[in-house]
């Protein structure tokens, strides 16, 4: 599917190239915007992501201290495990095994409030960008803007526009 979406974005360009000069006369204008480099370069996408590395800068710090005893006591265990009796190695490895047990689950669990928590985050940035290229098209009267083009003539690229008007932005526009 994403294919035949760069497909298609690939066929609407070549149709407004191909239609360009019979549209010249009338004025017809058309841009285009990089959204990847828009989600990169943004300010607001720029603070979504220290939010969400300073909301799980702690829990990242407690996974890998974590991470870091299971490995040590592991550690241990196997210099220790040829001295115990059976019933202690036995215990200890099933100590070890809970252990790793609790590790995976709370890395899996921040792994998926990371992943939601930055998909929400995201998409305020999508929502805002969008509203950005709406603004840059009706101000400069732009007929068509097209996102993700093979190749861009730098005189169509709005990318730039667009940031700018992002930044300009109220933060938490919510129109």
């Amino acid at each position: 599917m994403k294919h035949f979406n760069h497909w298609a974005s690939g066929l609407a360009l070549a149709i407004a190239a191909v239609s360009l000069p019979v549209h010249a006369q009338e004025g017809f204008r058309f841009g285009v915007v990089n959204p990847d480099r828009v989600m990169r370069e943004a300010p607001a996408a720029k603070a979504a992501q220290a939010r969400l590395e300073q909301e799980f800068l702690k829990r990242e710090k407690d996974i890998n201290d974590q991470e870091a005893a299971l490995k040590s006591a592991s550690e241990k265990f196997e210099r220790e495990a040829p001295t115990m009796s059976e019933s202690q190695r036995n215990t200890r490895q099933r100590q070890l095994v809970d252990q790793d047990r609790d590790f995976q689950r709370k890395r899996r669990e921040f792994q998926e409030d990371l992943n939601l928590r930055r998909s929400e985050e995201l998409q305020k940035v999508y929502e805002s960008a969008q509203r950005a290229i709406k603004q840059v098209a009706e101000a400069e009267k732009y007929d068509v803007i097209l996102q993700d083009a093979v190749y861009v003539n730098p005189k169509h690229d709005i990318t730039e526009k667009v940031i700018k008007a992002l930044n300009a932005a109220p933060a938490g526009n919510g129109k």
